[in-house]
């Protein structure tokens, strides 16, 4: 009995500490307790400093580890950025999802690592794009957030300002009426939003198991992916718009854009396992922002370039395809490793909600179809009226006047 008492308060205190017998956590690499910092709807705990936002205070339920702690301590700002990208991970990824059998929901999974389900507790698809959308999201709020100036430790990026000013030849003034171009404005600050993300997001996956490598493989594909998105952006000076000279600055597209491109990757995703865990030759994880030259005088002086060295071994891996056939994954693409399961029928213990009662489109072959959607069941077909808005004029002033339309709408609704 003695015994039993012992191995009792032992196990115990695992349940308190989060890791097992040995050491070794069995849940590490299984969803991410930062996720907790991400409210459903409108986030209502930030406390509104005029004129910057520098103060967030966390959710009982959104566990921050040292690490994390830390930078959110040595850039004021920060975690009010993370919020907005996690909340906006959420938002992006159940509109992509939203006519699939599986989508991305968060109703009854608010807390911390479970915020999307138990689904992340197997290394299958969906987790892949869960992991990339929300590193994703988080790069590029920070990046935005350096360039409205609401994080103290940056700012706008300079370095794609050149030291002397472009003068176009005559043949290139006569084509585009452009005389002269400059650098200026405002740049989002991607070198500080990829170098962040990274130090952030990816704290606590040490690399060892092929979980944790899948994680970190997928929060880079995701980061890649914003870094890979910067556009220009210019503005015309000029007497009567004349566009004499240009003023230009790059920008980050509206996350819609990254969404729609990890969805696409996640139709594409390599199926992997795992290969040299310490493979010294292999760049991929390595490279970051430095293979890229518009960002080596970003990375020289940031966080990223400042802690490599430290950490270079956590992403010297390589993820090999389970077909022999297919080509090993490259730094683009999502990897998995266990196959989805068919988000048919409602199981608590995965967090899946099933397809009973989700509505379907009858004329369609594709995922939001009966056929599919229903997973073979059938479904029930009923009538409802729609109010709507409609027949809209403006009187003079300053109101809008609407009918409302009444409409009879078939919906389908899988049994």
């Amino acid at each position: 009995m003695k015994v039993v008492y012992v191995v009792l308060v032992i196990y115990g205190c695992t349940l308190t500490l989060g890791v097992v017998p040995g050491g070794r956590n069995k849940n590490r690499g299984k969803g991410s307790m930062w996720w907790g910092i991400a409210k459903a709807g409108e986030p209502n705990n930030i406390s509104p400093i005029s004129p910057v936002i520098h103060q967030y205070n966390l959710p009982d339920h959104a566990t921050l580890r040292k690490k994390q702690h830390r930078l959110a301590r040595e850039n004021p700002g920060l975690l009010v950025a993370i919020n907005k990208g996690a909340n906006q991970a959420i938002h992006e990824c159940q509109y992509q999802f939203r006519n699939q059998r599986w989508n991305c929901s968060t109703k009854n999974f608010l807390r911390g690592k479970n915020l999307f389900g138990k689904i992340v507790d197997r290394g299958c698809r969906e987790t892949a794009f869960i992991y990339a959308i929300t590193s994703a999201a988080v790069t590029h709020a920070i990046a935005r957030a350096c360039s409205e100036g609401t994080i103290d430790t940056c700012n706008c990026e300079t370095h794609y300002k050149p030291r002397t000013t472009h003068h176009y030849s005559d043949n290139a003034v006569a084509a585009t009426g452009v005389r002269d171009f400059k650098w200026g404005g405002c740049s989002d600050n991607i070198g500080f939003g990829f170098a962040v993300s990274r130090e952030f997001v990816d704290t606590g996956e040490r690399g060892k198991t092929l979980r944790e490598k899948m994680n970190l493989h997928n929060n880079e594909a995701g980061r890649w992916h914003v870094q890979q998105q910067m556009r220009q952006e210019c503005k015309c000076h000029g007497m009567s718009g004349s566009c004499a000279i240009r003023t230009c600055w790059m920008r980050l597209p509206p996350f819609r854009v990254i969404g729609d491109i990890l969805k696409d990757r996640f139709d594409g995703a390599s199926h992997v396992t795992s290969a040299n865990s310490h493979n010294r030759n292999n760049k991929l994880h390595n490279r970051g922002l430095t293979n890229n030259p518009k960002f080596n005088g970003i990375s020289r002086n940031s966080i990223y370039s400042k802690r490599e060295n430290r950490r270079k071994h956590k992403y010297s891996f390589q993820l090999k395809p389970f077909n022999p056939e297919h080509k090993p994954p490259g730094v683009q693409d999502l990897v998995y490793y266990e196959m989805s399961p068919p988000f048919c029928e409602r199981k608590p213990q995965f967090g899946i909600q099933g397809t009973h009662g989700r509505v379907c489109n009858a004329h369609s072959i594709g995922v939001d179809g009966c056929a599919i959607m229903c997973c073979g069941r059938g479904y029930r077909t009923h009538e409802k009226i729609v109010a709507e808005r409609c027949n809209c004029t403006f009187h003079w002033c300053c109101e809008v006047k609407c009918e409302i339309c009444r409409t009879r709408k078939i919906i389908n609704t899988c049994v």
